[in-house]
């Protein structure tokens, strides 16, 4: 009698599990992702949804634009993934009397980016170019970016949370050809 109720218990935990499994994952289409609106008609007439995306022009902080004080690290988390391909819009006002200068380093390692090491980092933007349609960079390569801003010899990147990394991913393509 009890090895029955263990054996009718495992069998309730482990279909609810595979339910729950389920129901988290609706969307989930097992690599294939036809376009099914026409299910009823005859097998082998399902015309293949072939779109893709194609690479996104990412303005950085979004509508907050590139400014000292805002947390571009808690930003790319939210905006993520990054793809390859995918350009990096950097505006930010042009220096005048009442705002203050930035600009774009590219670090070459966590080290020189978690120090904000600017002496070792490669300068990308001035305080002019972010001005009008922005900076643009393109994540043309599949590495770790790690992004800041380098004025005031990195007094951005380290009080005004001026920086973010970014580590652009291949870009899924469904169905496979």
């Amino acid at each position: 009698m009890a090895t029955k109720f263990v054996e009718s218990l495992t069998l309730l935990i482990i279909t609810t599990s595979m339910f729950t499994v389920s129901m988290a994952n609706k969307n989930w289409s097992f690599g294939f992702n036809n376009n099914y609106t026409d299910w009823w008609s005859t097998w082998g007439s399902h015309h293949q949804n072939k779109t893709h995306q194609e690479p996104r022009k990412i303005i950085v902080g979004g509508s907050e634009h590139w400014h000292f004080g805002y947390n571009y690290t808690n930003w790319a988390f939210k905006t993520a993934p990054f793809y390859l391909n995918d350009t990096l819009v950097f505006k930010y006002d042009a220096p005048n009397a009442t705002s203050f200068p930035h600009s774009v380093y590219l670090f070459p390692n966590f080290w020189s980016f978690l120090n904000c090491d600017v002496k070792k980092a490669k300068k990308l933007a001035d305080p002019t170019q972010g001005a009008g349609e922005g900076f643009n960079f393109v994540l043309n390569k599949w590495q770790p970016y790690y992004f800041a801003c380098g004025e005031r010899n990195g007094f951005h990147c380290n009080n005004g949370q001026m920086k973010f990394a970014v580590m652009p991913m291949l870009r899924p393509f469904w169905p496979f050809p």
